[in-house]
């Protein structure tokens, strides 16, 4: 005589499989892909120490300190998107000039300032940053990876990278007991950043607004709390939490390293 399990047995073993199989399930992280070569111009300001850098639209400060070194640019406004580009890498290969160095592919730099329209001067002849132009300011020692630099403008192609960076986010504190401004660095992937929020350890979590180039703000009081993150990148869309990023005694004006990046 047959036997048969009854009909609950059947739910019971299918809801067990599912549930052994969700819990060997892989999630993806979400990696930022190259976008295709576009055609821009690059120009180069300051000299070749790169001093004239320091500091830019950005906020990023001391970019020695702050591990960007001098394979850095200021973007025209239209690719730099009101601050939201800071972080954003680009390889720029010279182009169909004779200034080009044939023996070099490309030269990866961050976007680490603002090069800002010059209305006084015609968009073709000086204005180079004018919108709506694609236009890198590089520094004197990117541009002269690609180019000989007495020729002080080439045209070039630019294609966005992902951002190869060592360790975590970090995160640099500005401001006082009721306003907590945050410079992000160190960002990987996109480099970029959409939104952030911050928690504290007796709080939950506040919505940041974005300040100007990447720095992001809240307006609450936090001091004696240990703070965490979450940040969503402008260009993934993928959201990760730092958490746990500065201690109960955190202050402004120092810098606190977080275990976690994008990719």
């Amino acid at each position: 005589m047959a036997s048969f399990l009854p009909s609950w047995s059947f739910s019971f073993l299918f809801t067990s499989w599912m549930l052994v199989a969700l819990s060997r399930t892989v999630v993806a992280k979400v990696v930022y892909r190259p976008s295709p070569w576009h055609l821009a111009h690059a120009t180069f300001y300051g000299d070749e120490t790169a001093s004239d850098t320091m500091g830019g639209a950005c906020g990023y400060g001391n970019l020695f300190v702050n591990g960007y070194g001098t394979d850095t640019a200021a973007l025209s406004s239209t690719l730099f998107n009101n601050g939201y580009a800071c972080g954003t890498c680009y390889q720029i290969k010279c182009y169909g000039a004779s200034a080009c160095f044939g023996n070099v592919q490309f030269t990866t730099v961050t976007a680490t300032n603002l090069c800002p329209p010059n209305w006084s001067q015609d968009s073709n002849a000086g204005g180079w940053c004018n919108p709506p132009r694609t236009h890198f300011d590089m520094s004197k020692p990117a541009f002269m990876k690609i180019a000989q630099w007495k020729a002080g403008i080439v045209p070039v192609m630019y294609r966005r990278v992902p951002c190869i960076r060592a360790g975590g986010l970090r995160f640099s504190f500005q401001g006082n007991g009721y306003w907590l401004l945050v410079y992000v660095m160190n960002v990987a992937g996109g480099g970029d950043i959409a939104n952030m929020w911050v928690k504290g350890s007796r709080s939950g979590w506040i919505q940041m607004s974005h300040n100007w180039g990447a720095s992001y703000q809240a307006f609450a009081t936090l001091g004696g709390q240990a703070l965490s993150f979450r940040i969503t990148s402008y260009t993934s869309k993928e959201t990760i939490i730092a958490w746990n990023v500065a201690p109960s005694n955190w202050n402004v004006g120092l810098t606190y390293n977080a275990n976690v990046n994008f990719h």
